[in-house]
């Protein structure tokens, strides 16, 4: 009995140590962060929602299960630091990328439209800013010289195909500034910057959101934006790891960037590159290109 006993305890101990052992997921490390999340997240956000966000999108995606915890943990950090709400509300996405160089597959962080002009009305600067899609059928027309105007009246009975995009800003001074892309100019835009040669699943669902955020990216050469904007907007489409599971602090992953891969959110895939392989030159221009 005492034999039985002494084995049955053995074996409990046995399943103990290796539940103790066994590795934890990326739900466990995200819930066990939560203080360091509470800390880097801005006062208007609270931080039991943004935990619970942070996993529900987790677990919308399986896909991003197959990056490293490290960059997940990095793009959720990112995400509190800007107070972007990862997910369905389109202010911050979370993309897996397959990190050639590092041959690891990692999350990467994306500012969405609506995080970007979030980020922007915070600055103070703005009395207003917004963008708009504009289709063939559409009453729209620019002027530039020395007083520049737009005018758009949308055709909502039959408005055709689209046509192309503009943002407009106002001042806290009454200024006002525009600007306006194509379609061609856009997807063009898409093409030139993006991480390996498939466009990724945000861009697929969301074109116009997407499209809307590329405009108000060329907007910003006209707007007294802060350092501390740009510094922001500076981590958009990257890849972050945290420097330790005490701080807040997160260093940008390497990446060679003209060759990756996005995953495929609907099949879990790799989409693997064409060829049509881009100069890595191109990707290291500045923040904001084609702002002549």
């Amino acid at each position: 009995m005492s034999t039985a006993r002494n084995s049955l305890t053995s074996g409990n101990t046995g399943t103990m140590v290796k539940k103790e052992n066994k590795s934890k997921t990326i739900f466990d490390v995200i819930q066990a962060g939560a203080k360091q999340f509470a800390t880097a997240l801005p006062k208007h956000v609270n931080s039991e929602r943004f935990v619970r966000i942070a996993i529900t999108t987790i677990r919308q995606n399986p896909k991003l299960a197959k990056c490293s915890q490290e960059s997940l943990l990095g793009a959720l950090m990112v995400s509190a630091q800007l107070g972007l709400e990862p997910g369905t509300l389109g202010q911050c996405y979370l993309i897996p990328f397959e990190n050639k160089k590092a041959g690891t597959v990692e999350c990467q962080f994306q500012i969405g439209y609506k995080g970007l002009i979030e980020l922007l009305r915070r600055s103070g600067q703005l009395s207003d800013i917004y963008s708009y899609t504009v289709y063939e059928n559409d009453d729209f027309n620019i002027e530039y010289g020395l007083s520049r105007t737009l005018t758009h009246k949308p055709n909502f009975d039959e408005r055709g195909e689209i046509k192309g995009f503009y943002a407009v800003a106002i001042l806290k001074d009454g200024a006002k500034a525009f600007e306006y892309m194509t379609k061609d100019e856009v997807t063009h835009h898409e093409e030139k910057y993006r991480k390996g040669s498939y466009k990724n699943d945000v861009w697929n669902k969301n074109f116009e959101e997407m499209a809307q955020k590329t405009v108000v990216k060329k907007l910003l050469k006209w707007l007294p934006v802060s350092v501390e904007f740009l510094e922001m907007a500076a981590k958009d489409e990257k890849s972050f790891k945290v420097v330790d599971n005490k701080s807040t602090e997160v260093q940008e992953i390497e990446t060679l960037e003209n060759n990756g891969d996005i995953i495929n959110a609907e099949t879990g895939e790799f989409i693997t590159e064409s060829g049509d392989n881009k100069d890595i030159d191109k990707v290291a221009e500045s923040l904001f290109p084609d702002n002549n």
